[in-house]
């Protein structure tokens, strides 16, 4: 017993001292965060500093404090609505004498958003006040923002490097053969190409046909977006005579690069710096150079406003990211999350008189999709109008969602349909055989212990997943046919799984007109009957304190900042983003519910993310584990 009691004290003991570390790490991190706070002055005659450190994306992935501490997070995110919003009200703002867009940590943002983004600088412009952008290396999504700044610097070891949309797919067909693994596919969809990596050594000549269509509407809507910015600089003609304008500058990219006006001058940081002290005046803070500015971050909080609005409101629904059941943290879709949210804001909000669903998904659940549909028509139920707005990607279970609307905007280069729907199921009976592992069992019906991964899927319950699939296809074809008033056998046409960009999904009456977020509120003003410019709520799960704070204390780490400055690690790493991506959408669907509405092809053209901690947890990554 004295020993027993002993034992009882030691853990208590030890028990006790863990709470005190953990409350002193707690407040260790609040001191830090509470004294790491900026100095919300605004400096009169300043530039707006936009670094955009990572990634831009319609809404923030959730970081966790364990995520935070550990460096195992997704890379910076900047939310397209807040360089928006800090764009439009510099322009209004006499304390604001320029823009610089400092993007050399800068990864990447959906097409769509670049065009948004794009349209507020060239707002800003129209003021008289410039803009101005640096980059040690500029690649697609870089040299897009620089082309509508006034004047784009590049630094003498860097180069503009350009390639437009497109890459390579991972297949594992024949890896699954070797490991004896079945791959149980149900789909509707010539073109739903999300399962042919499961099923095929190659991409299908459909799929690949439609995978081209849309790569080239979007380098083109590129092209034109970058030309109309900057008439002097041939993008075309420098891609396609690169080597020969390489050699003619003796290698060096950045000479060969403002040799065809691409940029307006190569300058170190230094002189980039120092120009700018010229242009606005010296400061006081040293984090981005010695000029006078205000970072996005500070700008936004000294801008925002202390006394609580109020009159009529558009609310904003945030469908973004894999759309999952149940409840998910912010920058994933999770289906109850989001339709609570919505009826909460319309049950308790008598401001809001609309609402826009903000989409930037490919899509995902069947019945998440539709548990958010859902709780759209209740609102509309209630007579608020709903229009949709869709971001990079809004496909699969993206476009679903957006068939409660009653208006739907896209971008030109927004990717969207993929009206189709799979099931897939692996069945593990030959590679256990293999190993001389023996299954066996009794059944009361043909249907017990169905689907069976272990000794493979009977053929009763292959009919039942066929029938399954082919009846949400209707259902969505149906629905589609309802929400865009077209003939069903028409929907079924411009479907079977096929990805549009923006431009043609109008032309096809997926879309009905062509626009941004901005455009899609007026929308939205105007069928509730709002004069004037109605404010607007963000509707969406609020990022707890504890993980804010968390957040506010971590950074980027080092290595990636060098690593993303690099004119070819920039491409290595985009590359990376793209593998990574497509891995863990792969872990995604088979670990998600069996009938899904996904667009995996839509993965490498949407919002750039890092995906590795996704791509581990599928069991494809078990099945690397076997193959060794």
């Amino acid at each position: 017993m004295t020993i027993a009691r002993g034992i009882w004290r030691v853990l208590v003991g030890v028990k006790d001292l863990l709470v005190l570390l953990l409350l002193l790490l707690f407040f260790v991190a609040l001191w830090a965060g509470l004294n790491s706070r900026p100095n919300l002055t605004v400096p009169d005659g300043g530039a707006l500093v936009l670094s955009l450190d990572g990634a831009v994306v319609d809404q923030a992935a959730e970081q966790t404090p364990l995520q935070a501490v550990s460096g195992a997070d997704t890379g910076g995110q900047t939310q397209v609505r807040d360089i928006i919003h800090a764009v439009d009200a510099a322009a209004k703002d006499d304390r604001i004498k320029a823009i610089v867009l400092d993007l050399d940590t800068f990864v990447g943002a959906g097409e769509a958003n670049l065009q948004s983004i794009g349209g507020a600088l060239r707002a800003f412009r129209k003021t008289g006040k410039p803009v101005h952008a640096y980059a040690t290396a500029y690649t697609d999504a870089g040299y897009y923002l620089a082309a509508q700044a006034s004047r784009v610097w590049l630094n003498p070891l860097g180069g503009v490097l350009l390639t437009g949309p497109g890459g390579s797919n991972l297949y594992f067909k024949r890896a699954l053969d070797k490991l004896s693994i079945d791959v149980n596919v149900f789909r509707v969809g010539t073109y739903k190409a999300a399962v042919e990596p499961f099923t095929r050594a190659a991409s299908s000549p459909e799929a690949k046909a439609a995978e081209q269509a849309l790569v080239d509407s979007l380098w083109q809507t590129w092209l034109a977006d970058v030309r109309a910015a900057r008439p002097t600089a041939d993008v075309a003609a420098f891609i396609a005579q690169l080597p020969q304008r390489l050699g003619a500058a003796g290698g060096d990219q950045a000479k060969a690069a403002l040799d065809a006006k691409l940029v307006d001058a190569v300058a170190t940081r230094s002189d980039f710096d120092k120009a700018m002290v010229k242009l606005v005046g010296e400061g006081e803070q040293r984090s981005f150079g010695t000029y006078k500015g205000v970072s996005l971050k500070t700008y936004l909080a000294a801008t925002k406003s202390i006394v609580p609005e109020s009159g009529d409101a558009i609310g904003i629904v945030y469908v973004t990211g894999n759309i999952v059941d149940g409840e998910a943290p912010r920058g994933t879709a999770g289906g109850t999350t989001i339709a609570r949210a919505i009826a909460d804001a319309v049950a308790e909000n008598d401001d809001l008189k609309a609402l826009v669903v903000r989409v930037d998904s490919g899509g995902g659940s069947v019945l998440a999709s539709e548990e958010i549909r859902q709780a759209l028509m209740d609102a509309k139920a209630k007579g608020l109008p709903v229009v949709a707005s869709f971001g990079p990607v809004a496909a699969s279970g993206g476009y679903w969602v957006a068939t409660a609307a009653d208006e739907i905007i896209a971008q030109p280069s927004t990717i969207t349909g993929s009206i189709g729907v799979f099931a897939i199921l692996p069945s593990f009976n030959r590679s256990l055989a293999e190993l001389g592992i023996g299954v066996d069992g009794v059944k009361s019906t043909p249907y017990s212990g169905e689907p069976d991964v272990l000794a493979g899927l009977s053929p009763e319950t292959r009919v039942v997943l066929q029938n399954g699939v082919e009846d949400i296809y209707r259902r969505f074809t149906t629905m589609v046919g309802a929400a865009r008033k077209l003939p069903v056998a028409e929907v079924d046409r411009i479907g079977q799984g096929r990805v549009w960009a923006g431009t043609t999904a109008k032309d096809l009456k997926l879309v009905d007109s062509l626009g941004g977020l901005d455009a899609a509120v007026t929308a939205a003003a105007r069928r509730a009957g709002l004069k004037g410019t109605p404010r607007t709520i963000d509707i969406e799960k609020p990022e707890s304190p504890f993980t804010a704070l968390f957040t506010a204390l971590a950074g980027p780490g080092e290595d990636q900042e060098q690593a993303s400055r690099d004119p070819f690690a920039k491409l290595a790493a985009a590359s990376q983003l793209r593998l990574l991506a497509a891995a863990g959408d792969i872990a995604a669907i088979n670990r998600g519910p069996t009938m899904q509405a996904s667009c995996l092809e839509c993965v490498a053209h949407g919002s750039p993310r890092v995906a590795a901690a996704r791509a581990g947890e599928g069991w494809l990554a078990r099945l690397a584990v076997l193959a060794k």
